[in-house]
C-alpha cells in the first residue's frame, strides 16, 4: 500500500459510512473478531480496520464506492480455508470484504445453467441441484463445506470432478465483477457460450481479487451419474506411479483421481478413513451407491480391509469411474485395470475413493495433523517431462534436511494429481509441533480437540518450515511449475515476460488506478500513484 495513510478522521468517517449504507451488523470493528479474520490456516496480517459482510450485490457496491472513495484498501474473503496469504496483509489499513452472505442459487434448466452467489458453498450448491439430477462439471475441492464458488474461481481449484472437466475455471461461463469504482462488470455476452470474442471471464479466473470482488458466478450443468465403480491401486516405486497417473489421465476414464504417498496414506488420510464409523460413513456409503446391493458390498470391502490397506505400497492411486449406467462405469473399470497393470499397478481395496465418494466434503479436520501438530500444504504442477527430474530434487532436498526435521519433529506428506494431461500436482503437506492460532481455535469442534494434543510454541519447528517452504517454492519454479491459490505466496508476476508483465499491469491500472483492490496479491505492486483522498464526509456517502 501507499506510504502515506488516509488520516485516522477518515476511517472514522468511512466506518460511520459504511454503517449508515450497511446497517450495523454488516460491519464489525470487533477486535477479536479482526483479529480471527487476520489469520488463514497458516499465516497471520494484519487486522483490518474492519470487516464486512454484505448481504446482497447492491450493498457490496455501495461499499466499495465508500471504500474507494476514502482511498482505503479492500480486500475479499470466501470461506477463509487459505494458506497462500491470498487475504492477509502485512501493512493492516484496509477493510476486509466477506462475501458469505451473498447465497443467493437461481437454476436455469432450460439454458443448462446455475447462477450462485459468490459466497455459495460448494457443499451448498450440490445440495441443490442434486434432486434436480445436475451437477456442474467441476463440482467442488475437498473444503467443500466452507469453500466457497466464490473464493474457488478467484483461487482457482481441483477436486471433484476434474479428471474429466478439469479445474475450477474452465466450468466457469460467466462471472460478476464489483470493479474497484463500484461498477458491476458482467463478462458474459451470450447465455450460449463463455467463448464470444477475447476470453473476458478468463481475466477474473485465479486473480485472488487484485481485479476487483466476485459477486455472482454462471456455471454450466451436466447430468449427475449414480453409477460408478471406486478403484485403487498400490505401486512399488514413483517411475511406476506417475506412469500410471500419466496413462490414465491422456484416455480421461475417470471423473476424479488422486495419489498418495506411504505417509500422506497412513497419517493424514488414515485417520480421517478410521473416522469413518464415528462420522456415520455407512449411511452416506449406502446413499452414494447405485443401489442397497452395491452399497454393502462397498461396506464389506472396506470393512474387511481395514487400515492395513493403507501402507500397501509406497504409492497408491484412486480412482472414481462415473458411467451413464453400471455396464458404462464397469467397461471403464476395466481399461483402467488394463492400464494399471500395464504400469506395475497392484489392485488393492478401494476403502479410500470410497470414503470420498460418499463423503466428498469432509469436516476441516486436516487443517492440523493426526496428532494435533500443525499442517501447511504447498504444491506445484510440473510438466510431465519434467516430472523425474523434479521428483529427483525433492528427494535429495528431503536427503539434506533429514536430521534435522527428525530433531524437529517436521515430517512431510504428498498428494498427487493430473491436471489434464499434461501436468502433475505435489501437492506437499508439511507437520510439525507448534501452537495453534485463533483460526484453529474458531474452525474446529470441541470435541476434535479432544482427541489430538495440543503444542506449546516451537519457533526453531517453525522457522524450518518457513525454510522449507521457500526451499520448496524456489524448486518447482526451476521445474516450470505452475500454481494455484497464488495469493502472496507464490512467485507469478516475477515470472512473467516482459510483455506480459507490461499487459497485466495495464489492465490493473485500467481497472484498480489506485490499487486498491486486494494490494499485493499475484506478485503486482502494492504502490500506486495516487493522492491521498482529502478528509470530508461528502465523498464518503453511498453513491445513488
Amino acid at each position: 500500500m501507499n506510504s502515506t495513510a488516509p488520516p485516522p478522521e477518515i476511517h472514522l468517517r468511512l466506518i460511520q459510512a459504511l454503517r449508515e449504507s450497511l446497517g450495523d451488523s454488516a460491519v464489525s470493528t470487533d477486535d477479536a473478531h479482526l483479529n480471527l479474520l487476520a489469520h488463514d490456516v497458516y499465516g497471520r496480517g494484519a487486522p483490518a480496520l474492519a470487516a464486512l459482510r454484505p448481504g446482497n450485490v447492491a450493498a457490496l457496491r455501495s461499499a466499495v464506492r465508500l471504500c474507494a472513495a476514502a482511498r482505503v484498501a479492500m480486500v475479499p474473503r470466501g470461506g477463509g480455508a487459505s494458506y497462500t496469504d491470498g487475504y492477509l496483509l502485512a501493512t493492516g489499513g484496509h477493510v476486509l470484504v466477506d462475501t458469505g452472505a451473498l447465497q443467493h442459487i437461481e437454476v436455469d434448466t432450460d439454458n443448462a445453467q446455475v447462477t450462485v452467489g459468490a459466497g455459495v458453498t460448494w457443499a451448498a450448491l450440490r445440495e441443490r441441484l442434486a434432486p434436480l439430477g445436475l451437477r456442474t462439471p467441476f463440482w467442488g475441492p475437498f473444503s467443500g463445506l466452507v469453500a466457497t464458488v466464490g473464493g474457488s474461481v478467484s483461487q482457482n481449484s481441483i477436486s471433484h470432478g476434474s479428471a474429466s472437466h478439469g479445474i475450477t475455471a474452465q466450468s466457469v461461463l460467466s462471472v460478476d465483477v464489483v470493479l474497484a469504482s463500484g461498477e458491476l462488470l458482467r463478462t458474459g455476452l451470450s447465455p450460449a457460450t463463455r467463448h464470444f470474442g477475447p476470453d473476458l471471464t478468463g481475466l477474473f479466473t485465479g486473480d485472488c481479487g487484485a481485479l476487483g470482488i466476485k459477486a455472482a458466478i454462471c456455471l454450466p450443468l451436466i447430468a449427475a451419474r449414480s453409477d460408478f465403480e471406486a478403484l485403487s491401486f498400490a505401486f512399488g516405486n514413483f517411475a511406476s506411479f506417475h506412469a500410471a497417473l500419466r496413462s490414465a489421465a491422456r484416455e480421461g476414464l475417470e471423473d476424479e483421481s488422486f495419489g498418495l504417498d506411504r505417509a500422506l496414506s497412513q497419517g493424514q488420510i488414515g485417520k480421517q478413513s478410521s473416522l469413518a464409523a464415528r462420522l456415520g460413513i455407512a449411511r452416506q456409503v449406502l446413499a452414494a451407491a447405485p443401489g442397497v446391493g452395491a452399497g454393502l458390498r462397498q461396506l464389506l470391502r472396506m470393512a474387511l480391509a481395514g487400515e492395513k490397506v493403507l501402507g500397501l505400497g509406497e504409492y497408491m492411486a484412486h480412482f472414481i469411474v462415473e458411467g451413464c449406467d453400471a455396464d458404462d462405469a464397469r467397461a471403464k473399470a476395466r481399461r483402467l485395470r488394463r492400464l494399471m497393470a500395464a504400469s506395475a499397478g497392484r489392485e488393492i481395496a478401494n476403502t479410500v475413493p470410497g470414503f470420498v465418494r460418499a463423503l466428498p466434503f469432509a469436516p476441516l479436520s486436516n487443517i492440523l495433523g493426526p496428532r494435533g501438530e500443525r499442517w501447511v500444504p504447498l504444491h506445484g504442477i510440473v510438466p510431465h517431462a519434467a516430472v523425474a527430474a523434479c521428483h529427483a530434487e525433492l528427494q535429495a532436498l528431503w536427503d539434506a534436511h533429514r536430521d534435522e526435521m527428525q530433531h524437529l519433529g517436521v515430517w512431510h506428506g504428498t498428494m498427487f494429481c493430473t491436471v489434464g494431461s499434461s501436468g502433475l500436482l505435489y501437492e506437499i503437506a508439511l507437520y510439525w509441533p507448534d501452537i495453534c492460532t485463533p483460526y484453529h481455535e474458531a474452525t474446529l469442534p470441541p470435541e476434535h480437540w479432544q482427541q489430538i494434543r495440543r503444542y506449546p510454541a516451537d519457533p526453531q519447528a517453525a522457522a524450518l518450515v518457513a525454510r522449507l517452504k521457500h526451499e520448496l517454492i524456489a524448486l518447482f519454479a526451476r521445474h516450470e511449475a505452475a500454481h494455484f491459490q497464488i495469493g502472496r505466496a507464490y512467485p507469478y508476476a516475477t515470472r512473467l515476460s516482459a510483455p506480459a508483465l507490461n499487459l497485466l499491469e495495464a489492465l490493473k491500472q485500467a481497472l484498480d488506478p489506485h490499487h486498491l483492490m486486494n494490494p499485493g496479491a499475484l506478485g503486482l505492486s502494492a504502490d500506486a500513484p495516487h493522492a491521498v483522498a482529502a478528509a470530508v464526509i461528502e465523498p464518503l456517502r453511498p453513491a445513488a
